[in-house]
C-alpha cells in the first residue's frame, strides 16, 4: 500500500526552484499582522504554511521498484531534471520528495560557478591542490591475486601495511600504501555523490499527489481551525 507520511519543515535555504504546483498544495495560515503603521489590531495576512510539508513513506522507498536510478548532468536543477524525466519542469517537487531533499543547498550538486565561489572562501584560490587527507591504494599480494588492502580509506600520511604473505611464506611490508586526496578532489567527490539520485516512476505521481493533498488539508477540532486549507493564529495583542 502507498502512504504518504506528513512530517514538518523548517525552511533553511533561500534557493528558489519552479515549485509554484507543489507550494498550491500548502494550506494557508493567517498570520497577525505586525506591519509597522497598521492601525487595526485584528488585521491578518494570509500567507502559505511552510512548515508543513510531506515525505513517502519508508514502505515506497524499500520497494526499489518504485524508483529508477538517474545520475545529474552538469548544472541542472531538479526542474531541468523533471523535465527530462517526466516531459514537465513543475514535477521538480516529485524529484526533491523522492530523495528526501530539503535542503537544496545542502543535498543537490552545486552549479559549476557556486562551486568555485565555495572553493574560493573555502580553500582560497591557491589552496585547492592542498592535500586534504591521505586514502589507501588498492594492493594485493606478490602474486597479485588477493586483494590484501582496499582503495578509499582514510589513513595516516606514513601509514604502512605488514602482512604475512603465502607466496613469500613470510612477512611483507609495504610502505607505499596511500596517495594524497586534494581538496579538489575531496570536495568534487562530495558533488559527484550528490548526483547520483533516485526518479520515482511516472506512474505512481497520480496518486501520491492524490494522498499529499489529503494529508496537508486542516483537520477541525483547533481553536484555530477555520476550513481544511485555513487556520487563524491568536491574535496576542502586544501593544
Amino acid at each position: 500500500m502507498m502512504v504518504v507520511m506528513l512530517v514538518t519543515l523548517t525552511l533553511t535555504t533561500t534557493w528558489v526552484t519552479k515549485m509554484s504546483v507543489y507550494f498550491s498544495y500548502l494550506p494557508n495560515f493567517d498570520y497577525v499582522n505586525r506591519i509597522p503603521g497598521e492601525q487595526n489590531i485584528s488585521s491578518y495576512i494570509e500567507v502559505k504554511n511552510l512548515f508543513k510539508r510531506v515525505k513517502i513513506s519508508n514502505d515506497i522507498f524499500q520497494d526499489l521498484t518504485n524508483f529508477e536510478k538517474y545520475i545529474i548532468q552538469g548544472d541542472d536543477r531538479p526542474d531541468v531534471v523533471a523535465q527530462k524525466v517526466y516531459g514537465e519542469p513543475t514535477f521538480d517537487w516529485v524529484v526533491l520528495l523522492s530523495n528526501n531533499i530539503i535542503n537544496i543547498q545542502n543535498e543537490w550538486p552545486m552549479s559549476n560557478q557556486t562551486f568555485e565561489k565555495y572553493m574560493n572562501k573555502k580553500y582560497g584560490a591557491i589552496d585547492y591542490n592542498n592535500i586534504h587527507h591521505y586514502e589507501t591504494k588498492e594492493i594485493k599480494d606478490s602474486s597479485n591475486t588477493y586483494v590484501i588492502q582496499k582503495k578509499g580509506i582514510e589513513v595516516p600520511s606514513d601509514f604502512t601495511l605488514t602482512y604475512f604473505d603465502p607466496s613469500l611464506n613470510g612477512e611483507r611490508t609495504i610502505t607505499d600504501t596511500n596517495r594524497g586526496i586534494t581538496n579538489l578532489e575531496y570536495e568534487l567527490k562530495i558533488q559527484d555523490e550528490k548526483r547520483n539520485i533516485f526518479i520515482l516512476r511516472d506512474t505512481l505521481i497520480a496518486a501520491i499527489t492524490e494522498q499529499i493533498k489529503e494529508l496537508l488539508a486542516y483537520e477541525p477540532g483547533s481553536t484555530q481551525y477555520v476550513d481544511t486549507n485555513l487556520v487563524r493564529g491568536d491574535n496576542i495583542n502586544l501593544y
